[in-house]
């Protein structure tokens, strides 16, 4: 295609002149502050697709209006609009992180984030002039994903557009690319959208002018433009068979327990004591009601994250309290404790108790939350907010994934946070587990849609790997997940509750589990590509004007 016909088609006609003529810096003004209103309206309808709304389509059109957004000619304008963009999205997104200690932690980790957006906004300014745009333009996006992903601080993928369509028909590419490739299909669909209705218009706007006929490049990015609709619902609807949750290896039953806390919010942390009795006594009801025949008898027991943060290598009174509860039910249960070693740091520990031998294994938590669990940069954050010094001891990471096998099920523990990170989970099923187990602690976020952005991950992880998603949570939403990524059983939030559910045992690997990041390497190779044709033009074009 000459270069000529490429400027035709990227270039749309010039508008009609406005009152004090189109280049009069009242129209730029006007023409600035519509794309900027638009940015941040691309990035509520973003938020707006993420659980607890089962809006999920609201998604491509999002990606729609930030395509028309940032139709600059000026690449770095990108910057700015996908800057708004992503406060639009992450401020809303991330709120509850502000829930207890305040809106400077909510808001510097939102703008944070929407730096993110914002670069890759620049990013897709660069590539948006480039013949099939939106294909670079997507895997720029999962670009910019990727990254956050991984810095700062160990990255945070909070917010990665595949979290969102939990119900939607991407689902099933999870199976196959996992996160990336769901990613990656909805901003090409969005952006095709746009591309589509972009080229629609301005051939209308040639016909209706001069009878021009659709020339060989209006009907080449027209193509594109469809296909980049297409593709990503037809290879959604071509993966749907990888979603299955055939018992491949039998069936167990598996219980999970949520005790409830005394009182929401950190001061949780204050009645460690109360928090464990609250599981134990659950448990013993539950053991009640198996004997009594009110519940099917389960084979392995889960508890939440944090619900015996008392240390019961150190504290005998809550190694008697746990003892009791799993020999009242009599079969392994995983305990979610806090280990307080004398020297080193802290560990957000699982562990294996079994009814006759005790303590068995432990797992350690390797994804730490900072500024959660660990407090990066202390004395300056101590600057902006006081609650720093909540987090006293810093806690440390595992180094291996935690399989337990609970009853004769291989049964994988992610423990809350990890669940958002794409390896912390697969390396758990590739290191055997039948079944995926999420324990959780979400009390210091009260009644926020936290819990169910969190929900909305498990499900996720559910169908990216085949594997039932147990998520034990202390006030909830605590749930069973089969792995089509359906809900079969949830609790509701701040009541004490135990589920009993027979579960499919699977130990086969979807596409996914077996290429891992390998999609998202192919990805950001892609961007790559973009990103160095763009500069590859560039330096020609610096040659030929010199």
């Amino acid at each position: 295609m000459s270069s000529s016909a490429t400027r035709a088609v990227d270039d749309e006609p010039p508008a009609q002149p406005a009152p004090g003529g189109p280049a009069s810096p009242r129209a730029r003004r006007t023409a600035w502050l519509v794309r900027a209103g638009a940015s941040v309206l691309s990035g509520v309808l973003l938020y707006l697709s993420f659980p607890p709304r089962p809006l999920w389509w609201l998604a491509p059109f999002a990606f729609a209006l930030l395509g028309w957004c940032l139709q600059v000619r000026r690449a770095r304008a990108g910057f700015g609009f996908g800057l708004l963009a992503g406060l639009g999205f992450m401020l809303p997104l991330l709120s509850w992180t502000g829930e207890e200690v305040g809106p400077v932690p909510w808001l510097a980790l939102a703008l944070l984030e929407a730096v993110f957006v914002g670069l890759t906004g620049l990013g897709i300014g660069l590539v948006r002039r480039l013949p099939g745009w939106p294909l670079w333009a997507a895997a720029v996006w999962v670009a910019g994903e990727a990254v956050r992903a991984r810095i700062p601080f160990g990255g945070f993928p909070w917010g990665k557009i595949a979290f969102g369509q939990a119900d939607g028909y991407f689902l099933p590419l999870v199976a196959l690319g996992g996160t990336p490739l769901v990613g990656f299909a909805v901003a090409l669909c969005g952006f095709g959208l746009y591309e589509a209705l972009r080229v629609g218009r301005l051939t209308g706007r040639r016909a209706r002018s001069d009878g021009q006929a659709v020339t060989r490049a209006t009907a080449v990015t027209a193509a594109v433009a469809a296909l980049s609709v297409a593709v990503p619902l037809v290879a959604a609807l071509a993966a749907r068979p990888l979603v299955s949750d055939d018992a491949e290896d039998g069936t167990a039953v598996a219980a999970v327990i949520q005790g409830n806390v005394p009182t929401m919010g950190l001061d949780f942390n204050s009645q460690r004591r109360a928090v464990l009795d609250n599981h134990a006594k659950r448990t013993i009801q539950l053991a009640d009601d198996v004997r009594s025949g009110r519940a099917p008898r389960p084979d392995f027991v889960v508890w939440p994250e944090n619900s015996s943060d008392l240390d019961p290598f150190a504290e005998p009174d809550a190694y008697a309290v746990i003892d009791q509860a799993v020999k009242a039910i009599g079969v392994p249960v995983a305990i979610g404790s806090v280990l307080a070693p004398e020297t080193g740091p802290l560990r957000n520990t699982m562990i294996l108790w079994d009814p006759v031998k005790g303590p068995t294994s432990t797992y350690d938590k390797r994804k730490i939350q900072p500024f959660g669990e660990r407090m990066p940069m202390r004395s300056f954050v101590r600057l902006f907010s006081s609650d720093v010094d909540r987090v006293r001891r810093d806690f440390g990471p595992g180094r291996e994934p935690g399989v337990f096998d609970m009853g004769g099920s291989r049964v994988g523990m992610v423990t809350c946070f990890e669940a958002a990170f794409d390896d912390a989970v697969r390396s758990t099923v590739q290191a055997g587990a039948q079944v995926i187990a999420v324990p959780s602690n979400n009390a210091t976020f009260g009644r926020s849609q936290m819990t169910y952005q969190q929900l909305a991950m498990d499900r996720v992880r559910a169908v990216e790997h085949g594997r039932t998603v147990l998520v034990p949570v202390t006030s909830g939403v605590s749930a069973v997940i089969r792995p089509d990524g359906t809900v079969v059983q949830r609790t509701k939030m701040f009541v004490p509750d135990a589920l009993v559910a027979t579960i499919p045992l699977r130990s086969g690997q979807t596409p996914a589990t077996r290429f891992g990041p390998l999609p998202e390497y192919a990805l950001l190779a892609l961007a790559a590509a973009g990103l160095g044709l763009v500069l590859a033009r560039a330096i020609g074009s610096r040659r030929k004007a010199s």
